[in-house]
Formats: structure tokens, C-alpha cells, sequence
């Protein structure tokens, strides 16, 4: 019983701290997540009737979010003096993040840690999505495909040239391509990303057509 008593103790110290509330602006970059709408449509989208989901929109990649991070975890709910954005200005996001509640959340659980008002983060968000070229055979996809995650990766790779291997990460669910992640400094230049960014997508999986 001690021995498991000990390992437990020795994976909780090296875990990444992950607390809740620190302050705005204490961290060292950013992580831009890129969700493919369609897999997220097939596993929870769907399921809500979100509108995201409706046939014809057209939509490949979303940002999931633009995420501040530690060199080893990140923060989260972080205390700031900003105000919350306006339905107004979440509603003008939907376009970026998918949707305006989508929008408002990542404000509310990532954007607040940025040190940004809500207006600089959103801005800086759709300037961070605007960085990275989506590659072309994916822009409309027009039917399901199943590919190796490194494909994906060597696509964005090619797409935009001054990205490096370390810092894109390709993760799955359900044998689905989820989400392509980037590694981005403050400045939003292309960086290497740390270890617990993301588990690394591997084999092959599959990729919904673009609704």
C-alpha cells in the first residue's frame, strides 16, 4: 500500500499545476487550438443543434481558443480587472470561434488570463487565426477522408513555411482528427511548443467533409 502511496505522491508532483484564478497577464505564450468543425459537430454540435452545425455554412476550422501558457501548465479563470465583453462584441466573434457562447466562454475561462481587455483579446485571437493558412485541400474538404495525423501536420508544415515540427500538434477523439494546435509568443510569431500541449495525434483517423 505505502509503494502505491509513493507513486501516487510522486505523479501528483510531477504533474503541471493547473489552479484556477492566477493572475491576468503571467504567462510565457500562447497556444492557438484550430477545432475541425466537423468532427466537433459529429461528437457534441450535433447533439445541441447548434447552428454551427447546419448544412451549407461552409466552415473547416475554428478557433477553439487561443490559450496563455506556462512552459509546464497553464493558467485559468485568472483575476482581472477587465470588463466582460458585451453581446455585442461576442456576437461579432461567432464568425472566428464558431459561435458567439463559444466566444464568450474562451473569454471567460483563457482570454482573462491574457492581461487584455476583452476587445484586445478578441482582435488579438482573430489576428492569431488570420497568421496561419489553412492548407488547400482541406479548405472544402468535400468528402469524409481518413489520413495519417502526421499528413495533417506536414500539410500545415508546407502551408505555412515559417512554422517548425515542434510547435503543431495534431490531436484526436474517437479516431477523429479534433484539432490542429499551434505554439505562438506574445508577439504571435511562430514558436515550439512544451510538453503538455496536447497528446500527439497517431495513426491514421478519420475527417468529416465540410458541412
Amino acid at each position: 500500500m505505502r509503494v502505491i502511496q509513493l507513486l501516487l505522491l510522486a505523479l501528483m508532483a510531477a504533474a503541471p499545476a493547473r489552479a484556477e484564478g492566477e493572475r491576468a497577464g503571467d504567462f510565457d505564450y500562447y497556444v492557438m487550438a484550430l477545432s475541425w468543425s466537423a468532427t466537433w459537430c459529429a461528437l457534441e454540435g450535433d447533439a445541441r443543434d447548434d447552428p454551427q452545425c447546419d448544412p451549407g455554412r461552409g466552415i473547416d476550422f475554428v478557433l477553439h481558443g487561443l490559450w496563455p501558457q506556462y512552459e509546464e501548465g497553464w493558467p485559468s479563470f485568472c483575476r482581472t480587472g477587465a470588463r466582460d465583453p458585451s453581446r455585442a462584441m461576442t456576437a461579432a466573434q461567432a464568425d472566428v470561434f464558431g459561435g458567439a457562447g463559444a466566444a464568450f466562454y474562451q473569454w471567460k475561462k483563457h482570454g482573462r488570463c491574457s492581461g487584455l481587455s476583452a476587445a484586445e483579446f478578441y482582435d488579438t485571437a482573430r489576428e492569431a487565426f488570420e497568421r496561419v493558412a489553412v492548407p488547400a485541400p482541406l479548405q472544402g474538404l468535400s468528402r469524409d477522408i481518413r489520413v495519417e495525423a502526421d499528413v495533417i501536420e506536414d500539410a500545415f508544415l508546407e502551408a505555412n513555411p515559417e512554422l517548425a515540427p515542434e510547435g503543431v500538434v495534431v490531436t484526436c477523439r474517437s479516431g477523429m482528427v479534433q484539432e490542429v494546435r499551434i505554439c505562438l509568443t506574445k508577439d504571435l510569431e511562430f514558436r515550439d511548443c512544451g510538453g503538455d500541449v496536447g497528446r500527439v495525434c497517431r495513426g491514421v483517423a478519420g475527417m468529416e467533409a465540410v458541412r
